[in-house]
């Protein structure tokens, strides 16, 4: 009788794949090869520059560097930023952040983007005046609703929760189904950690193994 390959999770950050050894070629494993980088309430990855305001989004960056999977634990150099980011580079991540943030999405003041990220509308050849006035303000607020996703209860989806990223179906999403984190995660003075748990490290592996603190619904849109 044949043996069953056994399957392991791959160690390095940013793949978290099942292998065998049997089955692992080179370049099948896609990760970051150094560290993170927590700056004023950006998350970057030192080794391909690419960042997020949002940490889940900052997780789903896809990893830089391609490989064979493994099984020994990455070693991971912490890296301090020194350095401060050209003024185009400061402009444009300030825009792409913009339109990820929740604050600047519903225009309310964000101290992470400078003022209000309310549109202006032109009238005519004339800019209007949000403040002053009202009719310009009341047609500003005024958009059209979003579509409603539909889903098929048998359509694979990943979850958003934070802290599960599971695959599932409509069909076996119930309220203890996902296992997730409801609090922010917390970047300060070299810790890491999850509001909702109280739970701090000062490596970036031992935070991404804390275990989530509560159940609910697996949720694959988070903002609808």
């Amino acid at each position: 009788m044949e043996k069953t390959a056994v399957k392991v999770r791959c160690q390095r950050i940013g793949c978290d794949a099942m292998f065998s050894e049997a089955d692992n070629p080179d370049g099948s494993c896609r990760y970051h090869d150094s560290g993170p980088i927590f700056h004023d309430g950006t998350k970057e990855w030192s080794c391909c520059k690419k960042r997020s305001h949002d940490f889940s989004l900052f997780l789903e960056i896809p990893g830089c560097k391609t490989g064979k999977h493994t099984t020994v634990k990455q070693v991971i150099t912490p890296v301090k930023k020194n350095t401060m980011p050209s003024p185009t580079a400061v402009s444009s991540t300030n825009a792409s952040s913009k339109e990820s943030c929740p604050r600047c999405r519903q225009g309310f003041f964000c101290s992470n983007h400078g003022s209000q990220s309310k549109p202006v509308n032109v009238v005519g050849d004339k800019a209007a005046n949000l403040a002053g006035d009202v009719s310009a303000d009341n047609n500003s607020s005024v958009e059209a609703p979003k579509p409603k996703k539909i889903v098929d209860i048998n359509e694979a989806q990943v979850c958003k929760n934070k802290g599960c990223g599971q695959t599932f179906k409509e069909k076996d999403n119930h309220d203890t189904a996902c296992n997730y984190h409801p609090g922010p995660a917390v970047f300060h003075d070299r810790m890491r950690g999850w509001k909702c748990c109280d739970i701090h490290v000062k490596e970036f592996d031992e935070f991404m193994s804390i275990p989530p603190c509560a159940k609910g619904w697996h949720n694959a849109d988070p903002e609808s």
